[in-house]
């Protein structure tokens, strides 16, 4: 072998191996057989879309999972790139079946559910009551007297549940470390039996309560249960 071509060799030995390297490259990399595929499933929550006006719609189905398949190369998708919308144009009262429509960028989507959701559509409407007070807390104190501002509120709700709606409740703790009560508190909706009521609106949503309170054992009578100027 001359000396050149033996200098030489282990050059045209990575040469050629390079080339080889690169040739298997370029002949399986856009290969779909061969090419690395990866599936994502992501939860996506689910909108109601052109519900009327002075209308409620109650779902039990708040999320969807969709399962989808990106683009060779691209990154994964992210959640907040899709929307589960349900199309409640021209919906009135009743109960419907619904298809889920995926909102996405150009994916492969393998699979979506659930594919259609069952809803029912009742209309909202108002009351005004008046606030009630509830104590709470230690029962060594009673309270003197006491004022909330305002003496009223709204309740704005779907009529089937607002219906079960019979008192406005504003629970006050009874303190022991203090003479004087004086903060905003969350008025409550609440049924029958005391429980709060769902899917409904209390306006305003905190009510001033100014109270004073003694020492139950000091008290020499029954504790005044109406509001006080």
């Amino acid at each position: 072998m001359p000396l050149t071509i033996r200098r030489n060799f282990p050059l045209r030995l990575l040469a050629l191996g390079l080339a080889i390297l690169g040739w298997a490259y370029f002949r399986f990399a856009n290969n779909p057989f061969t090419s690395a595929r990866f599936t994502q499933a992501l939860s996506v929550p689910i909108t109601a879309a052109n519900l009327t006006p002075g209308y409620f719609a109650r779902y039990a189905d708040k999320t969807a999972v969709v399962t989808i398949q990106p683009k060779r190369g691209d990154p994964p998708v992210r959640a907040d790139e899709l929307k589960a919308v349900i199309d409640l144009s021209n919906r009135t009262t009743g109960v419907y079946n619904v298809p889920v429509q995926l909102v996405a960028p150009p994916i492969v989507v393998q699979s979506l559910s659930p594919a259609t959701i069952t809803l029912t559509v009742t209309k909202i409407d108002q009351k005004t009551l008046p606030l009630a007070m509830h104590y709470g807390g230690q029962a060594n104190v009673v309270v003197s007297a006491f004022t909330v501002t305002p003496a009223t509120a709204s309740v704005r709700g779907p009529v089937d549940e607002l219906s079960q709606v019979v008192t406005l409740r504003v629970d006050l703790p009874l303190e022991t470390n203090t003479s004087r009560f004086d903060e905003m508190i969350r008025p409550i909706a609440a049924g029958s039996s005391g429980q709060e009521i769902p899917d409904v609106q209390v306006v305003p949503n905190l009510v001033r309560v100014r109270a004073r309170f003694l020492p139950a054992a000091g008290a020499s009578s029954s504790p005044s249960m109406g509001p006080q100027s």
